[in-house]
């Protein structure tokens, strides 16, 4: 890896019209990619990395090109990985049959209002968390390595190489995808079974996704993170599932599924709410320092000395910050206003709107520092927007259970729950911005770029991205549906795990039917987690740890996404391993992190190009070349490849390295 420092390196002009135009573009595309995996696996991922190297690649030999141009081209595609986490959240209105689709302005309003907001919050939080912040920032330092090294004087090489990993692992993921779509491959290989003991023993199983992606995300969260979620599957599914299926009868997997779905998943809810609280604990002291250096700074602009703060530290200044945020609460209030009414809540119009209003300000703010450290501490892929949601949402299902339900009519109690998905869902969006901008802010103080140049381009690419997302939600709801929605078919549905628990949650604590002992069991192995956690690192000098959020989602994510992260993060420490035997270890390693993320984009987008063909064919299999028969000989085809063509590409990046 090059050893360029950014005093090197020519900075040049950093918010140019080509720049700005590429990141809209990257932008649009790599959301649509996150929207459907995110869909299918409950998980999102950072797009900085890729988006550099296609810049980079496409940019290096215009005129003037230059480090500070590429890396406001990644800030600005970086909300491809961040906004679209929003489907969090906002399917599951459709999945309590709310809404039958997904109404284009107000979804497009909400997330742009709550993207803005997200970049406002990470201001003060930059001081307290990348400036003054030992966190190691992983995707942020690795996206500042890739810039550095594709700007210095010999970089056309380690350019060709990187746009190589990146389309090589696009193309066979996407290749894949269509000859699964054919069904000659199948799509996992799953089984269900009773343990030894009996007809009435307790049921487990096994389903292995074959998902070029999903192996993908395993590699970037690594070896420790990979172990986490393994023990969370294992407390699952060796644990929880079994014990709970002990003596029911029916089928082995309709009776592990449900087990699963309706009790286990609310286990890894407690469990991840710990978690969360247990970040917020530590991140009092640096957010409080933040936002004193935030107010110091803005007192030396108000003294007229602005031009003695170095570049490096100049945000928007806080007084703008303060009056855009009370700008973009004003159509929040709106919206609120617009959905209570319509859901039949006018009777306690005000009490909602200022209440909601109060809420997402105060609410938005806690999730956005918990995330920020997170990112800070293990990288915006591995967010725990979905975990911390869980508390925002139990949040503002109490509230409204507890003082606006007994004034209304008991036949609102779905709206009520539709109201507080609406809430959260605002919360999201405001939140998962702040999450990935201190990744991007992070990378730019390595590279010597100005704060609040970042600032500008990440607010280009959060409206980018909000007018993208409601259509390719529609389309994926057409084409596939969201399981457990009404009149949907569950084989083909897109799981949206995170949007299904937390539609869940909000119907049980305003309906009063919450199973809270489930969640306490849950909070209990979450506090276990923390322990261990604490003493294996101090044990390993922090080389091995236990991520509570990790072992949470392990729990309650399915089967099918858990099991082939497992494997990636395996098969991720193998390659790395190996790689520091070449001549440039960091720069092989950072192929890998390269093919990671062409793999996942390309099954995404080849999953929303399928998605189309869905909708417009009316065939909800319009390229299958086989029938059910061929299903066993599928599976085996499916794994032989599948396996066959994970070593290749791992064998050529060694070899390229």
């Amino acid at each position: 890896m090059s050893t360029s420092s950014p005093a090197t390196l020519k900075l040049g002009t950093e918010l140019t019209l080509r720049g700005i135009v590429l990141g809209i573009l990257i932008t649009l595309v790599f959301t649509a990619a996150n929207v459907y995996f995110g869909l299918k696996a409950g998980l999102t991922f950072a797009t900085s990395i890729p988006a550099a190297v296609i810049s980079m690649a496409l940019l290096r030999r215009a005129a003037g090109n230059s480090i500070g141009e590429t890396n406001i081209v990644q800030t600005i595609a970086s909300s491809a990985g961040t906004l679209s986490s929003i489907i969090f959240v906002l399917p599951g209105l459709v999945m309590i049959g709310w809404w039958t689709g997904f109404p284009y302005w107000m979804s497009t309003t909400l997330c742009a209002l709550g993207g803005v907001l997200g970049v406002m919050y990470s201001i003060p939080l930059r001081r307290a968390l990348v400036t003054n912040s030992p966190l190691p920032y992983p995707e942020g330092v690795a996206c500042a390595e890739v810039l550095k090294v594709g700007h210095a004087a010999d970089s056309g090489e380690a350019n060709r190489q990187g746009l190589a990993a990146i389309v090589a692992g696009a193309v066979v993921s996407a290749g894949f995808s269509i000859v699964v779509a054919t069904q000659l491959f199948a799509a996992n290989l799953a089984q269900y079974f009773r343990l030894p003991g009996g007809e009435k023993s307790g049921t487990t199983g096994y389903d292995l996704n074959f998902s070029f992606a999903l192996l993908a995300v395993g590699h970037l969260v690594g070896l420790w993170v990979g172990i986490a979620i393994l023990v969370g599957a294992c407390i699952a599914w060796l644990g929880g599932v079994p014990y709970l299926t002990s003596g029911v009868d029916g089928a082995a997997e309709a009776v592990a599924l449900f087990a699963w779905s309706k009790k286990v998943r609310f286990i890894g809810a407690g469990c991840i709410a710990v978690a969360a609280i247990w970040t917020l604990v530590k991140l009092a002291k640096p957010v409080v320092a933040g936002l004193h250096s935030a107010a110091m700074s803005a007192r030396v602009r108000k003294a007229g000395k602005a031009d003695t703060l170095p570049r490096t530290e100049q945000d928007i200044p806080i007084g703008t910050v303060g009056l855009i945020t009370l700008a973009c609460m004003l159509p929040i209030g709106f919206m609120l206003s617009s959905f209570a009414t319509s859901a039949g809540l006018g009777d306690q119009l005000g009490l909602l709107v200022v209440g909601g209003v109060v809420y997402v300000v105060l609410m938005s703010f806690f999730v956005a520092a918990v995330c920020g450290y997170m990112a800070g501490l293990i990288g915006s892929s591995n967010s725990p927007l979905s975990g911390v949601g869980i508390l925002v949402v139990i949040g503002v299902s109490l509230l409204l259970a507890l003082v606006v339900k007994p004034m209304l009519p008991a036949s609102t109690g779905q709206a009520l729950v539709a109201f507080a998905l609406f809430v959260t869902a605002v919360v999201f969006a405001v939140a998962t911005i702040s999450n990935d901008n201190l990744q991007d802010l992070k990378t730019g103080q390595l590279v010597d770029a100005t704060p609040w140049r970042q600032q500008v381009a990440l607010i280009i690419g959060v409206v980018a991205g909000a007018v993208v997302i409601p259509p390719v939600l529609d389309l994926l709801n057409q084409a596939y549906g969201f399981a457990g929605a009404p009149g949907v078919d569950p084989k083909k549905a897109l799981a949206a795990p995170q949007a299904a628990l937390i539609s869940a949650l909000a119907k049980g604590v305003i309906q009063g039917d919450l199973n809270w002992n489930l969640i306490s069991i849950g909070a209990l192995i979450g506090v276990a987690c923390i322990v261990v956690d604490e003493v294996m690192k101090r044990v390993s000098g922090g080389k091995a740890h236990l991520a509570p959020l990790a072992v949470g989602l392990g729990i309650y994510l399915p089967m099918n996404s858990t099991l082939m992260i497992v494997v990636g993060a395996v098969a991720g420490w193998w390659f790395d391993r190996r790689a520091s035997y070449k001549r440039d270890p960091a720069a092989t390693r950072q192929l890998g992190v390269l093919l990671a993320s062409g793999l996942i984009v390309g099954e995404s987008l080849l999953g929303v190009i399928l998605a189309a063909i869905v909708v417009f064919s009316g065939n909800g299999a319009p390229l299958a070349l086989v029938g059910e028969s061929f299903a066993t000989a599928g599976q085996v085809l499916g794994l032989l490849v599948f396996a066959g063509v994970g070593v290749a590409l791992y064998a050529w990046l060694l070899r390229r390295g």
